[in-house]
């Protein structure tokens, strides 16, 4: 009895080892990740809305109903990415990510100067390029190093009542995501 129990007890966590090791490779495996949703959405250096309220059927699924998002995928063999967003909303976070869809670097707006989203995300030897003669408009941006080829940067903004909506759709709508050459 006792040898049956340990037998069990030992199959048990083994299958629950499988399992979390499986849940944690999908998205590796996954042709429906974020990045092939997006790519069947829009083209490189192209923001695009994720939520419903652009119309249509949302890109990804937000979590919580008082976020928006857009998101624009790029390649930085190609140059580096400046993605720009005017105006002012209650809270925007971005993300960048790889095209496997793991976090590369976050911030929020907190993080900027006079809260505008204004980002460079380049490669370390880019990196390396740019500082030697930094151009005077790329002086207040937030420079992202990212070890990447392909990746995403997604914007989220934050409505907290629905007279924000308007806002917060011209904010997401009006942000660029772009190639640049210096």
């Amino acid at each position: 009895m006792r040898r049956l129990l340990h037998a069990i007890l030992l199959g048990l966590l083994g299958a629950g080892i499988v399992h979390i090791i499986v849940l944690l490779l999908a998205p590796e495996f996954s042709e429906r990740n974020a990045w092939s949703r997006l790519a069947m959405a829009s083209n490189l250096y192209r923001m695009t809305r994720l939520d419903a309220e652009a119309g249509g059927t949302p890109v990804v699924k937000s979590v919580d109903p008082l976020f928006y998002a857009a998101a624009c995928r790029f390649d930085l063999s190609d140059g580096m990415v400046r993605v720009k967003a005017p105006g002012n909303v209650p809270f925007w976070s971005v993300s960048v990510y790889d095209r496997n869809g793991h976090n590369i670097y976050s911030f929020n707006d907190h993080s900027a100067t006079g809260r505008v989203l204004d980002s460079i995300v380049l490669t370390p030897a880019q990196m390396i390029e740019i500082r030697k003669d930094l151009p005077e408009e790329l002086q207040g941006a937030i420079f992202v190093e990212a070890p990447i080829d392909e990746g995403m940067f997604v914007i989220r903004s934050f409505a907290p009542d629905d007279s924000w909506k308007p806002t917060v759709s011209r904010f997401l709508e009006q942000s660029s995501c772009e190639l640049q050459d210096y």
